[in-house]
């Protein structure tokens, strides 16, 4: 990979590695940390980095940098007012982003990396099995879990109007 490979690949994956990234830590800093950790790791390796699997390379490296993250940094959150969200709102139309963004967290780091590659960011079965170690068959039983818990969420009579 040449130093203009590099930047366009920065060009072309930085929002997209950020995106998937914040979407699974869901805190700004951590996920800018993580994304620049990517690309510095990319960039030591660039000599033995293919171009044309770059994008591959990249969200290997940043999911393998989340994962590790979570795992020394495994925190319990717990709601400050909980009787807030066990309660049931009336609402004329549900906030949709906020009920997709609430099924996704009930989701673990893995199931929610798999929805997220596959649905956000369109990679098919053997390219996010590469990304996350899993072979194809393990990335569609557990993304077939996964959807079946959104679902689940989803569809909860809170949930919808």
């Amino acid at each position: 990979m040449t130093e203009n490979e590099y930047n366009q690949c920065v060009d072309l994956y930085a929002d997209r590695v950020y995106r998937f990234i914040l979407k699974n830590l869901r805190n700004e800093a951590d996920a800018k940390d993580i994304v620049q950790g990517a690309f510095e790791k990319m960039w030591i390796n660039r000599e033995r980095v293919d171009n044309a699997r770059s994008k591959s390379y990249l969200f290997t490296v940043a999911y393998n940098q989340m994962i590790d993250y979570i795992r020394k940094n495994k925190r319990i959150s717990l709601r400050d007012d909980f009787s807030e969200h066990s309660k049931i709102t009336q609402q004329a139309v549900p906030d949709i982003k906020r009920i997709l963004n609430e099924a996704l967290g009930q989701l673990n780091e893995i199931q929610r990396s798999l929805v997220l590659l596959k649905d956000y960011e369109g990679y098919n079965y053997e390219e996010i099995g590469e990304i996350t170690g899993l072979n194809a068959s393990q990335v569609k039983v557990y993304l077939h879990r996964a959807r079946l818990q959104l679902k689940a969420f989803i569809v909860k009579p809170e949930n919808v109007a």
